[in-house]
């Protein structure tokens, strides 16, 4: 599990290295994806970079090519950057400026190992996809993504009392899996629109913010899916959570439950999550990640009680400029000769 650590650790300072090449002032940057325009703008000013133009997912073979030509890598949290990879990179590799708040497709062990800091930009993202969580956790239960297709398709009879009925949200229990930033979050925007909030956590949050989110500790992860009328996933990806919510934990859920899954498809069974849909064991489910995106299960997609999105969670101008000058002050702050403000180390929660 990894966390993003304070500027003044002493720990951070006993992990790196002690013997390192010199910093270039100008060092050779590569980008895996395209950034927005302004970004990359203000990158090729400051260093030597280079930048995937095509915006084509690169293979083994180019991420290698790639990581032996540069000092610095900005992969995005869809690149998998596995210990192979990384210990097949020169010595010249010294940093991987991660473009976005997760870390689970990097082997942190490995990096570490290599003498290689990586950096990530966490907070950055956190209101986006706070609000892309409240507008699924709306969407499914109201039917609004069957409502906007039955208008197009020119099928829609007008109003009538018995059309198109969903469920109303307020006084239902919403169960948060996870209460980070973006948990604390999607719980702020639910108790607006009169959730109970009720969440389950590694280590319980302080009392004083329980009282401000009006939120509900529950250790036990099984009665949290028990008594939820709407779940919702926000614990980061890792050896803990892969496969958190199993098929057994499916099928703890109630049938008029849905669930929201905005964080990583791996934290959840997929295939389970899909046969409890299709054999009604669940109301539904609005999921913006998937297990082989951006392959999608066909079985999902022919569904009607599920939202889909192209996990666009995060997916705000705003945010990705943010994310962009993370990224910028990550690396200048590695060349100025100081430890990143966001690097991130193997092994903190």
């Amino acid at each position: 599990m990894t966390r993003t650590l304070p500027r003044n650790s002493a720990t951070v300072m006993a992990q790196e290295p002690r013997k390192t090449p010199p910093r270039p002032a100008k060092p050779r940057v590569i980008v895996t994806r395209r950034l927005p325009p302004d970004v990359e703008a203000r990158m090729a000013q400051l260093f030597d970079a280079s930048f995937n133009v095509a915006d084509a997912a690169m293979d083994r073979i180019a991420m290698a090519r790639a990581m032996a030509d540069c000092d610095v890598l900005v992969p995005t949290i869809t690149d998998q950057i596995d210990a192979d990879l990384i210990d097949g990179a020169p010595d010249r590799l010294r940093l991987i400026a991660s473009f976005g708040s997760g870390v689970d497709h990097i082997d942190l062990v490995a990096a570490r190992k290599k003498g290689i800091i990586v950096t990530n930009t966490p907070g950055v993202l956190t209101e986006d996809t706070a609000d892309m969580t409240m507008a699924l956790i709306l969407s499914v239960p109201r039917r609004l993504a069957e409502g906007e297709k039955l208008v197009r398709s020119g099928a829609w009879q007008g109003w009538s009392p018995s059309g198109m009925l969903g469920h109303r949200i307020g006084g239902k229990t919403l169960g948060i899996i996870g209460m980070g930033r973006i948990g604390r979050a999607v719980a702020r925007r639910a108790r607006a629109f009169g959730l109970s909030i009720a969440y389950h956590n590694r280590h319980r949050l302080p009392f004083e913010v329980e009282q401000e989110l009006e939120a509900r500790w529950q250790g036990d992860l099984d009665a949290l899916l028990t008594d939820s009328d709407i779940l919702s996933i926000h614990c980061p990806l890792n050896a803990d959570s892969r496969g958190l919510v199993d098929a057994r934990r499916i099928g703890l859920l109630r049938s008029h439950a849905y669930v929201i899954n905005t964080s990583r498809a791996e934290i959840m069974d997929e295939g389970a999550l899909i046969d409890a849909l299709e054999e009604s064991r669940i109301a539904g489910a609005g999921l913006d990640v998937y297990a082989h995106e951006p392959a999608v299960d066909p079985r999902l997609l022919a569904l009607s009680n599920v939202v889909l999105l192209p996990h666009m969670g995060s997916a705000t101008i705003e945010g990705r400029h943010a994310t962009g000058a993370r990224v910028i002050a990550n690396i200048r702050t590695w060349v100025d000769g100081h430890r990143p403000p966001n690097q991130v180390l193997e092994g903190w929660v």
